[in-house]
């Protein structure tokens, strides 16, 4: 059996270390008259890429009634989610699954994959403050294994919410979906002294089966949420911050034993419960220009049950984080410099839980060790410049098996942001990233091998953008290509079989302009992407856990503010066929069918309305309406699994349909 990596004392380390150096550089500080002890803001410019990055606001989520990842990203052309039932649900950024993202909530890492069949992500919209999608590989500080981009969740704090000169508030709020559900919340935040706040959160969902847009129950998609989350957050001293955050997540529901797949009515549907309890620690100290030291310690882990009841029984698995980034930044004349070291132990471990296999079960062991300097240079006024490297060292022990695997190696980055005038910008960027392998998909462990020549991937990724921004204009241009050498998958057929299996090219462009005027704001985006394994388009199904093709995105959005207090939104988006993608090459490698075959995805546009108003003459009411898929649009999304039912034996693969027309009513009341 693993060992409990939750009680590695070591992780706690870096939180010693930094409240150590503050404790000893403060009382260093006030034994002399120093000359400027006012915080020195950090700059957040991110180069490599710049022209692609985005960030998704509170405000945004509230008027959308954002309940799910894919209404979270949904006005974002370049990331996709797929699958329309949540625990389902996977992200892609250009096509690349989020298993070859960096993911994080408050800086913890969301890592492992339970079951291939589900997402790995997970996270409740009503307590982001802020998302941040960095597309492509990036900055040294992008994190470990970010060789296709990096998503950062920021939770909100009492400050967030509470209004100047509050000490106490509270706000509960209820909505109801025609397509089919209901919601309710409640938080609660204040000031317990004069320099420390506390924010409780409690999130509840009921969701019935929903139907898709010609109205067939779409079977298994009937499940129940429920949230916990507690912030601490506050002032250690004038120049010290410190939060501390919990998660408690829990959905259950009866689905199909593969919940990414269909059910058809009659179908046998089986139990399944998931949970994730995520602890943050996040302490900054910043005394000087010199000194703006951020530590963050975590721990997060991750538990699915199923029962498989006519077949093994109950079945489950868990994936558990450990780790620490200790990362300071100093800002000497033109250079703002970011340096730091990051580790995380994972274990992933599964498990039969009944008779007559009960007791028996497998694990593995990754540890990841890091260290990273980035520089920010501005050269001249119209120049910055970027270039920093990251160390990385990954170490895998399949604990069961008496086996293990290793790799490490260096991730430089170079780039530039250029005005060419105020109002013009030029971007260039390329990044080199590695990752190595990292424990494995807990509902396969059972039958796991590693090639003995494994070794690491490898991703170089080059960017070209344009940005032009001026009197309430803005446009957008960005070419990039990316290319993965030595992909590590676990083919069809192979059992399960981790081996380098070739290279993964993503090449494509985006387009994006916005305008806002008086009280109307416009803005329209267009990402095409083509990603190819070895020469042939990705498909979800047979490369699950890497990659997935859509066609060309197109996305409007139109907002329009009455008053104040009423605002109008519309956003459409549609994605364009994506036609005779041929697939199972592998099926053929391997004698399972003579010839390979060709899939359709065929095109569709959706139309989402929101309306938000606030009845009061304060802010303390809203209501917010908002219609998704408003002309009832039938339609797979082309980020889940394309339909292979009509290849003769393999009728049962396919992804499911998104829902139909949603209506969304939801009231919140701030106390």
């Amino acid at each position: 059996m693993a060992r409990n990596i939750s009680h590695n004392k070591y992780a706690l380390l870096p939180l010693m270390v930094s409240s150590a150096l503050a404790s000893g550089i403060s009382q260093a500080q006030e034994a002399q008259e120093p000359e400027d002890t006012a915080e020195t803001p950090m700059e957040t410019v991110v180069v490599v890429g710049v022209a692609t990055d985005t960030e998704i606001t509170p405000e945004e989520l509230d008027k959308q009634q954002a309940n799910d990842l894919s209404d979270i990203f949904r006005q974002i052309p370049s990331v996709s989610v797929g699958g329309s039932l949540g625990i389902a649900q996977k992200v892609y950024i250009r096509g690349m699954e989020d298993t070859l993202l960096n993911v994080t909530v408050d800086g913890a890492p969301q890592t492992g994959t339970l079951f291939h069949h589900i997402g790995r992500v997970s996270i409740e919209p009503e307590l982001l403050q802020k998302v941040e999608v960095q597309a492509g590989a990036g900055e040294a500080t992008s994190g470990a294994g970010a060789i296709g981009g990096a998503i950062r969740f920021e939770t909100k704090d009492a400050d967030d919410l509470l209004d100047e000169g509050e000490q106490f508030g509270a706000i509960v709020k209820g909505g109801v979906f025609s397509n089919d559900g209901q919601k309710a919340s409640a938080s609660v935040y204040g000031k317990i002294t004069e320099n420390w706040g506390l924010l409780g959160s409690f999130v509840t969902i009921e969701h019935e089966n929903m139907e898709d847009g010609d109205g067939n129950t779409i079977y298994g998609t009937a499940s129940d949420q429920d949230l916990a989350f507690m912030k601490l957050s506050g002032d250690v001293s004038e120049n010290q911050k410190l939060s501390v955050s919990f998660e408690q997540r829990n959905e259950s529901g009866e689905l199909s034993q593969r919940p990414n797949w269909p059910a058809y009515e009659g179908q046998t549907l089986y139990p399944m419960d998931a949970e994730r309890q995520t602890f943050v620690v996040n302490h900054q100290f910043s005394p000087s220009a010199l000194i703006n030291l951020e530590t963050t310690v975590y721990h997060t882990k991750s538990e699915m049950e199923q029962n498989v009841y006519d077949r093994w029984g109950k079945y489950g698995a868990s994936v558990e984080s450990l780790g620490f980034d200790l990362r300071n930044t100093s800002n000497i004349g033109q250079h703002t410099i970011t340096y730091g070291v990051e580790g995380r132990e994972d274990e992933v471990e599964s498990r039969y839980l009944s008779e007559p296999y009960i007791g028996i079960s497998y694990s593995e062991e990754g540890q990841i060790l890091s260290a990273y300097v980035q520089d920010h240079w501005q050269a001249t006024d119209a120049l910055l410049l970027s270039f920093g490297v990251r160390y990385d060292e990954y170490q895998l022990e399949q604990v069961t098996y008496d086996d293990e695997t290793d790799s490490q190696g260096f991730s430089p980055n170079i780039g530039m942001s250029y005005s060419i005038t105020d109002a013009l910008t030029l971007t260039a960027g390329h990044a080199t990233a590695m990752r190595g392998k990292e424990v494995g998909d807990g509902f396969t462990l059972e039958s796991a091998v590693i090639d003995p020549d494994l070794d690491a991937e490898t991703v170089d990724n080059t960017e070209l953008g344009l940005e032009y921004l001026q009197d309430g204009l803005g446009l957008k241009a960005a070419i990039y290509r990316s290319t993965i050498d030595d992909v590590i998958l676990d083919q069809l057929g192979s059992g399960t079989y981790y081996e380098n299996i070739g290279e993964l090219e993503t090449e494509g462009f985006e387009l994006s302009a916005s305008y806002a005027w008086n009280k109307l704001s416009l803005s329209a985006a267009f990402s095409h992407s083509d990603s190819e394994l070895n020469g042939y388009t990705v498909e979800g199904y047979e490369h699950n856990g890497l990659a997935n093709a859509r066609g060309d995105t197109w996305n409007l959005t139109a907002t329009y503010a009455f008053t104040p207090k009423l605002e109008l939104g519309w956003n459409y988006t549609l994605v364009q066929d994506l036609n005779d993608i041929e697939v199972l090459q592998r099926a053929v490698e391997i004698g399972w069918i003579d010839s390979t075959q060709t899939v359709d995805k065929p095109g569709y546009q959706v139309h989402d309305l929101y309306l938000h108003w606030e009845p009061l003459a304060d802010d303390r009411l809203n209501v917010n309406l908002a219609i998704q898929n408003l002309l009832n649009e039938h339609y797979r999304d082309h980020s889940s699994v394309a339909d292979y039912s009509g290849i003769d034996g393999w009728g049962i693969v396919a992804g499911l349909y998104e829902a139909g027309r949603d209506i969304r009513l939801s009231v919140d009341y701030r106390f």
